[in-house]
């Protein structure tokens, strides 16, 4: 089956999609991306204004606005909840890995492209950020497309480079000008280390620029004409001064994403190593290197780093490996695959190990809640191991394969189960259900010195802040904002008022309070580490 190109592509977009989607809306949203990229496409709903977009109505400007756009629409199609809110990371990894197959069963085979696409559908880290609403999946995702596009072009049909320009207006659209320079980057190290200067007319695609300006100018017109303020803050402050400096306060050391990758890049770390020395092999396998190490080096010299940052890496690294898989597959007696098997093993036995040693050197979690989440990851990791070992001590290539794939999809289900623990504690949805039972029309909702992100989604109303801005500071200083952004002693000559009031403490700022002696706080209920608090008189009484 794996020889018929578009049944292997079908068997692999219908595996990834079950493992994508299954489960996808059954936790809340997790704090604080989920809240905040869920909360922007539904003021613009609300507000029908789909250009600027705003977070607890005032002005956010730190992200262009594609994936607003479309979260959007899944809330329109599905509801404003958890699955429509996770809809489109897991469509478009999904997508990132039909994308994945197309360029390595181009490059190297059919076979060798449905590895691929399955090794980055397993692949934790890609795995993981799939389930979660947040925007580097799609940059990860139009990034590959481009960069897709243009090797094809370049090497093939002139046509695909529309992918490229497309791919890059799609991923300036999601994430600014970084959707330009890490393909651009690739694209142009690529020719100067071929030296195949003839590429470099061949990529200036006309109908390409046109599709890239059609893609791109008229929502940057449209919001810089409707918000002039926009231009400084997003290309300024928000490219410049955030890759140059720690402006954001995300500073990380060079060496930040070097365990990530390893980490992340499970359990295949070990199949990809030693295919990126490979480099010299060839023109595409030169290309697949720059892809990683360009991207790699990019993030690792910003002044602002965050995990998911390095997610475009990996659709390079998965078809290095299917590559490997599939050579091995071909001869097993001459392709080896020792050197993949320890380094794989020695990772995921680590990782196995802290996973079942963690729960009992931690204390803020019972060890039996936190060994209900690992053992079943622990145990699939494991025995994984153990098959392949037998595998290949018995010489069965085919069935070795198949136990790296069918563990590597069994630990992803597995990851599942971490996704709801932390919708234990990691989540608004409680804290607000303890609100939404109890406010009354005219209410102030208010959040003392902290922000949770999805208060105003699950409660669809905007919240007042005390002493407290952190990234609506920019927007709150546009227009008059004086009664939704207060100080401590606003606050409380409010609260000695008679202005009826719910306030989201956090427990030491709660018991601050109470040592203080202020009074007439009812509490309403606690999540976690928030505790809501009322001053308004039970019914009935006065």
């Amino acid at each position: 089956m794996l020889k018929n190109r578009s049944r292997a592509l079908a068997l692999l977009l219908l595996a990834t999609f079950f493992l994508f989607f299954l489960f996808l809306g059954n936790h809340p949203l997790l704090e604080p991306d989920e809240g905040r990229y869920s909360e922007i496409p539904r003021e613009m709903m609300e507000r029908g204004d789909y250009v600027t977009p705003m977070l607890n109505y005032v002005k956010y400007f730190e992200k262009p606005v594609l994936h607003y756009w479309l979260t959007a629409l899944s809330f329109k199609l599905f509801g404003a909840g958890e699955f429509a809110s996770r809809f489109w990371p897991a469509l478009l990894g999904v997508i990132g890995v039909g994308v994945t197959f197309r360029l390595g069963a181009t490059l190297y085979g059919t076979r060798a492209g449905f590895f691929s696409g399955l090794v980055l559908a397993t692949t934790w880290i890609y795995f993981a950020i799939a389930q979660i609403n947040i925007i580097d999946m799609g940059l990860s995702v139009f990034v590959t497309i481009a960069l897709a596009g243009f090797l094809m072009g370049a090497k093939g049909d002139r046509r695909n480079l529309l992918l490229f320009y497309g791919g890059m207006a799609l991923a300036t659209l999601s994430k600014g000008l970084i959707g330009i320079v890490l393909p651009g980057a690739v694209a142009a190290a690529w020719i100067l280390f071929t030296r195949d200067w003839k590429l470099l007319r061949r990529t200036l695609y006309g109908w390409g620029i046109l599709l890239f300006f059609g893609l791109t100018i008229p929502w940057f017109v449209a919001v810089c004409l409707k918000n002039p303020e926009f231009f400084h803050f997003f290309f300024i402050r928000e490219h410049f001064l955030r890759y140059t400096t720690r402006i954001h306060g995300r500073y990380e050391p060079a060496w930040f994403f070097i365990p990530i990758l390893l980490a992340g890049g499970l359990p295949w770390t070990g199949f990809w190593i030693r295919p990126l020395a490979g480099f010299r092999e060839s023109g595409e396998r030169l290309y697949l290197f720059l892809w990683f190490l360009l991207i790699f080096s990019f993030f690792s010299f910003s002044s602002s780093k965050l995990i998911p940052y390095i997610l475009p890496v990996f659709p390079a690294l998965s078809i290095l490996a299917g590559l490997k898989l599939d050579r091995y597959l071909s001869h097993p007696r001459s392709e080896r695959i020792v050197f993949e098997l320890v380094g794989s093993t020695l990772l995921v036995g680590l990782f196995s190990g802290a996973l079942l040693a963690y729960p009992f050197f931690q204390d803020r979690f019972s060890p039996g809640e936190l060994l209900r989440v690992t053992v079943p990851l622990a145990g699939t990791l494991i025995l994984m191991l153990l098959v392949v070992w037998a595998s290949w001590k018995k010489n069965r290539p085919h069935a070795l394969v198949a136990a790296l794939f069918i563990g590597a999809f069994g630990a992803c289900l597995a990851l599942k189960g971490g996704f709801g623990f932390y919708g234990t504690f990691l989540s608004a949805k409680e804290t607000a259900r303890i609100i939404e039972t109890a406010r009354r029309p005219g209410d102030m909702i208010v959040s003392y010195e902290d922000y949770d992100q999805g208060i105003p989604f699950y409660l669809k109303t905007r919240i007042v802040l005390v002493n407290w801005k952190g990234e609506l500071e920019f927007g709150s200083g546009i227009g008059d904002q004086s009664e939704w952004f207060i100080s401590r002693e606003d606050f409380m000559r409010l609260w000695e008022s008679n202005r009826h009031m719910i306030v989201i403490f956090r427990e030491k700022r709660y018991r601050d309070m109470l040592a203080k002696g202020v009074g007439n706080m009812r509490v309403l209920g606690r999540s976690n580490e928030a505790v809501v608090v009322t001053n308004r008189p039970e019914e009935g009484k006065k």
